[in-house]
């Protein structure tokens, strides 16, 4: 099977060390193996999102040499893709609607002497989930704001057992309720980072998902929807995270580390990538 990767930055921010790291992983594994190396653009959260951002990310690839293979996809231009599929897990009673606020679950997490936990964290306590048809159809037609997450204890149930690979962590058995119930769709947009994220890389006919470790959380609930789903299962290979000297991650903010300011400063193209894989060699790999 052809390997196909992928680079998926959302625009809300400029490039920076770490991202172009993330980028050279995924196509520089795909240029080696003769394969695909795809550019998405996840820009799903429309409050946050700016095609400005989009465009100064484009060039900044094209600058470093990580030519992409076909079309950018831009998640905000499928929402029907992911409508589709959430119309199909609420067919399935695996979703449900949430209208609490941050502040009704932070209340409700303290006022629970055993609230469940997950890797960040307190995890939502599953207050909507007990409410029967009526309340949130009542709730729905008065025009309440709402969310709408995985029951992910009944999706569990549905799926059964399920795992992935991992390049430095081997076989994983996947966790589904690791999340909780997460949202699935928001608000304002028929899907989530989850959802769309599980969705692109399916129709994609992604093979290896290159991406930080911070995500390998995440990468539990998206074997899950595989599952559900029927899709076939990516290998993954989620690589470090380029830190600072005091162990501080870069970030979109840090603007003397983006990329832009590397131009700027007259670095070439080659001294940044240089650059961005010395620095992620020094850092250790996390194995948790």
């Amino acid at each position: 099977m052809a390997l196909v990767t992928r680079f998926a930055p959302s625009p809300t921010g400029e490039l920076h060390l770490g991202s172009a790291y993330s980028a050279w992983t995924g196509w520089h594994r795909a240029r080696e193996a003769g394969g695909t190396f795809l550019v998405r653009v996840e820009d799903i959260d429309i409050r946050r999102c700016r095609r400005e951002y989009e465009t100064s990310m484009l060039a900044d690839l094209k600058w470093l040499g990580f030519d992409w293979d076909g079309p950018v996809r831009r998640q905000s231009e499928h929402f029907a893709d992911y409508g589709q599929v959430l119309d199909q897990l609420d067919g399935r009673g695996l979703i449900y609607p949430c209208f609490c606020s941050r502040a009704d679950i932070e209340r409700e997490i303290a006022a629970s002497a055993n609230a469940p936990h997950g890797p960040d964290g307190p995890l939502y306590p599953g207050t909507c989930r007990h409410l029967s048809p009526g309340e949130r159809r009542e709730r729905m037609a008065a025009g309440h704001e709402h969310c709408m997450r995985l029951d992910a204890g009944r999706a569990a149930g549905q799926a059964g057992s399920y795992h992935f690979v991992d390049e430095t962590l081997g076989r994983v058995d996947g966790e589904p309720v690791l999340l909780g119930d997460f949202v699935i769709a928001r608000k304002d947009t028929p899907t989530s980072y989850h959802l769309s994220v599980t969705v692109d890389d399916h129709l994609q006919g992604v093979t290896l998902v290159t991406r930080g470790v911070d995500v390998l959380p995440s990468t539990h609930v998206h074997g899950l929807l595989q599952k559900l789903l029927g899709y076939e299962t990516p290998r993954y290979a989620h690589h470090r995270l380029l830190t600072d000297a005091s162990g501080r991650r870069f970030a979109k903010r840090d603007r003397d580390v983006t990329i832009r300011s590397m131009r700027e400063r007259g670095m070439a193209p080659e001294e940044v990538v240089e650059q961005a894989l010395r620095w992620g060699r020094a850092t250790p790999v996390a194995r948790s």
